[in-house]
C-alpha cells in the first residue's frame, strides 16, 4: 500500500505550529520539524501515547484558539485523570461524515430507525452514534445504556431496524428478548456493535438469537470516536477512512513497523483534525493491515478485527495471555457458549488462571471442562482450572464486558 509522505511530512509541520503538546515533544527529544523530509523521517518520530495526554489535562492538547473550541469529550479516567479532547466545528463535522460513510458500509439509509443504547454526554460513544446516523438521514432513538425493559418497549413501539450497542449489551437484550418469546416482535435487521473486542462465539450467537446481520464498528476517543473504520457486508476486514486518519501497524516490544500483513499495536496520525490533532498515536490496539483491495471493492484499506489490547494482555509464567487467544481456542470447542472469564491469581505462591465459562443446554460440565484444560495447555501453553456453568451462569453487562481479571497485584 502506497504511503501517503507529503501529507504526513505537511502534519509535522502543522502541528509543530499549532500545538504546544508536539513542540513540547518534538523539543524534549530533539527534532526538527523542518528535518523531517522522508517516510523514514516520520517513522522515527517519537510516539505519543495515553500517559502523555494525561500529563496534560485537562486542555494541554488544545491547538486552536478558545473561540474555536465547540465541544469537549472524555476518556474515562478510570485509572487516573481523563484525556480531554478538544474538537473544533470542522472536528465535529468530519466525524459526522466519517460516521455517515460507516452506516453506509453497513448498508443502513435514511429509511432506518437506529436505537443508540451506548452513553452519551462527555463519553464519545452516544453524541458520535446519533450525529451520524442524523447526517445519512436516519431515523434516531437515542436511548442511551441500561433499562433494558424501557429499550425493548422502544424496540418494539417504534419498530427499531437498527441497534448500536456494546456486545455484551447487545447479548443482553437478545437474551431478554428470547426470554420472554417476543422476537417475532422485533424489527431489528441489523446490529452496529463496538466500544470492545468480541469472538466469533459472541458474533454468532447475537446473529442466531436476534436474527440480524451485525457490523464491527471501530474508533477511540483520542481519534474523533467510534466510526473510523467499520466492515462492509464481505466482513473480511474493518474498512478505515484514510483520507482522515494513517495507520501504521508496530511491534509493541520493538517500536518498528510491521510487515504488511502481519499483527502488531495500531499508530494512528490525524490528517485533518484540528482541535487536538494526534502524530503517532499509540492506541494499544492489537490488529494487522490487510493487504489487497476487498472483493467488495471499495478504494478504502482494512484492518483485522481487534485481537486485543497490549494492556489486556496478562503475563503468567512468562506467557502472554490475551482475550481473543481465549475467544480463538473456544471458538471451536462444540458445546462451550461464548460466555466466559479468567481470574489470574497467586495461590500458595503459584501463579493460577481459573477460567470460567458457559456452556450450551445438553452439554457435559465434566467432558467440556477437559476439553477446555487441553486446549488451553496445548494452544497457549500454560495448564488451567477450567470453571464450567450453565449458560447464565456469568454476570452480564450492559457497558464493556471484563474478560481477564488480574488479582495478583491488588
Amino acid at each position: 500500500m502506497e504511503k501517503p509522505v507529503k501529507e504526513l511530512l505537511d502534519c509535522v509541520k502543522r502541528v509543530n505550529a499549532c500545538s504546544p503538546f508536539y513542540q513540547k515533544i518534538f523539543k524534549d527529544n530533539g527534532v526538527v520539524a523542518e528535518d523531517v523530509k522522508t517516510m523514514d523521517d516520520f517513522e522515527n518520530l517519537p510516539f505519543s501515547e495515553k500517559d502523555d495526554l494525561r500529563k496534560v489535562y485537562p486542555l494541554g492538547l488544545q491547538a486552536v484558539p478558545e473561540e474555536e473550541v465547540v465541544r469537549i469529550h472524555s476518556s474515562s479516567g478510570t485509572t487516573g485523570d481523563p484525556v480531554i479532547i478538544p474538537y473544533t466545528a470542522q472536528d465535529v463535522t468530519d466525524w459526522a461524515i466519517m460516521f455517515a460513510r460507516a452506516y453506509s458500509y453497513a448498508g443502513m439509509t435514511n429509511k432506518d430507525r437506529i436505537q443508540i443504547t451506548p452513553g452519551y454526554g462527555l463519553w464519545t460513544a452516544g453524541i458520535g452514534f446519533q450525529a451520524g446516523a442524523e447526517r445519512l438521514g436516519a431515523m434516531v432513538i437515542p436511548m442511551g445504556p441500561g433499562n433494558t425493559a424501557k429499550q425493548i418497549k422502544m424496540m418494539q413501539d417504534l419498530k427499531s431496524t437498527v441497534l448500536a450497542s456494546t456486545s455484551s449489551y447487545a447479548l443482553l437484550l437478545a437474551e431478554e428478548i428470547n426470554r420472554q418469546g417476543i422476537r417475532d416482535k422485533i424489527c431489528l435487521k441489523k446490529g452496529i456493535i463496538g466500544s470492545e473486542r468480541w469472538g466469533d462465539k459472541m458474533r454468532a450467537r447475537i446473529v442466531k438469537e436476534l436474527g440480524i446481520e451485525i457490523y464491527d464498528i471501530y474508533g477511540l476517543t483520542e481519534v474523533y470516536g467510534p466510526g473510523i473504520s467499520i466492515d462492509c457486508h464481505l466482513h473480511c476486514g474493518l474498512h478505515y477512512w484514510n483520507d482522515y486518519i494513517y495507520m501504521e501497524i508496530i511491534d509493541p516490544q520493538t517500536l518498528k513497523p510491521v510487515p504488511e500483513g502481519e499483527y502488531g499495536e495500531i499508530v494512528i496520525t490525524t490528517f485533518r483534525k484540528e482541535g487536538a490533532p494526534l502524530l503517532r498515536y499509540r492506541t494499544h490496539d492489537i490488529s494487522r493491515i490487510i493487504p489487497g483491495r476487498c472483493p467488495c471493492g471499495s478504494p478504502y484499506p482494512r484492518h483485522d478485527r481487534i485481537l486485543g489490547r497490549t494492556d489486556d494482555m496478562v503475563k503468567v509464567k512468562a506467557v502472554n495471555i490475551y482475550p481473543g487467544q481465549i475467544e480463538e481456542l473456544l471458538k471451536d470447542i462444540s458445546g462451550v457458549s461464548s460466555e466466559y472469564n479468567a481470574l489470574v491469581t497467586n495461590k500458595d505462591g503459584k501463579d493460577v488462571v481459573y477460567l470460567r465459562f458457559e456452556v450450551e443446554p445438553g452439554a457435559s460440565l465434566e467432558s467440556l471442562e477437559k476439553q477446555v484444560a487441553s486446549r488451553f495447555k496445548s494452544m497457549i501453553g500454560i495448564s488451567i482450572i477450567p470453571q464450567a456453568g450453565h449458560i447464565g451462569s456469568l454476570p452480564r453487562s450492559e457497558k464493556k464486558s471484563v474478560r481477564i481479571v488480574d488479582e495478583r497485584y491488588e
